[in-house]
């Protein structure tokens, strides 16, 4: 009997020794294959998130492909050019009144009414036209007047406006050459009857205009300047009256920027200078209210 326990005894531990070799061989397996797993695992995500950025990369190129036309396009747009306009186009919009009184000082001729302006009834009442802040640096004026106080002009400092051609558009380049030029009688005529001291031309391209009626010609480059011009160039002149000296200035439209700000303010200070004169000698004060 002890022969026999002894051997039932020698198997069990014989048994849980197998037991526990296989245990450990089966944990030692598990280790090698979860050392693996994570050796992998990383790689697997980093290939993931590399897949991620050339995804994204590519997306990024192909909005970049898709935007720059558009953006092309747009820019296109801004830069797009005006052309000529038909009276049609605009002839809903009213007309700008001249503001014209006898024995002014000086009578400023703008090109025509642009459509803030037309809209509004006030000469050079869009934002971006420099034409009342030019007026107040230059000294024409003593402060820095709105459009509307366009109608006060001649009361308080004894200068008016008009334009060359009355009829309004987007811009300048909606006019013809030909109507331009047409205008010239029609400023001639005006200032036979209104007598202005002087007539400031607010742009080079109205004294073009005047320029190409007058001599049936385009001027040459070395016969413009900027200010006053030669006397034979009076407008206005009567039998029995010698006209009105013309001052050039530079245009004051927002679109016009050949010029820099402070080259405008050059051209403009002497005639500035000039009026405020005027008025201390004819009314013995810079401001005639």
């Amino acid at each position: 009997m002890e022969a026999e326990k002894h051997s039932e005894g020698s198997d069990e531990q014989e048994e849980r020794r197998v037991r526990s070799e296989n245990n450990t061989a089966f944990k030692t397996k598990l280790e090698r294959f979860r050392h693996h797993d994570r050796h992998e695992e990383p790689e697997r995500a980093e290939v993931k998130k590399s897949s991620s950025r050339t995804v994204l990369k590519r997306s990024a190129a192909k909005r970049s492909r898709g935007a720059s036309p558009s953006s092309s396009q747009s820019y296109g747009k801004r830069r797009r050019q005006s052309r000529y306009a038909p009276p049609s186009k605009y002839a809903h919009l009213p007309l700008l009144l001249d503001i014209l009184e006898p024995g002014l000082i000086t009578v400023f001729v703008g090109t025509n009414p642009g459509i803030r302006t037309a809209t509004a009834g006030h000469a050079y009442a869009h934002p971006s036209n420099l034409f009342w802040k030019l007026l107040h640096s230059s000294g024409c004026t003593d402060i820095r007047l709105l459009p509307a106080n366009d109608v006060d002009l001649p009361k308080w400092y004894a200068m008016g406006n008009t334009n060359i051609v009355e009829r309004p558009s987007k811009d300048a380049a909606e006019l013809s050459k030909s109507e331009m030029a047409a205008g010239t009688p029609v400023l001639e005529e005006k200032f036979r009857k209104y007598r202005p001291e002087s007539v400031c031309i607010v742009g080079k391209g109205i004294w073009e205009a005047i320029w190409r009626w007058r001599y049936k010609r385009e001027i040459r480059k070395d016969e413009f300047k900027w200010g006053w011009q030669d006397d034979k160039e009076r407008m206005g002149k009567d039998d029995d009256w010698n006209g009105a000296a013309v001052y050039v200035t530079s245009s004051t439209s927002g679109l016009s920027a050949s010029l820099k700000p402070t080259e405008k303010e050059a051209i403009w200070k002497p005639f500035g200078e000039w009026v405020k004169k005027r008025r201390r000698d004819r009314f013995g004060t810079e401001v005639t209210t």
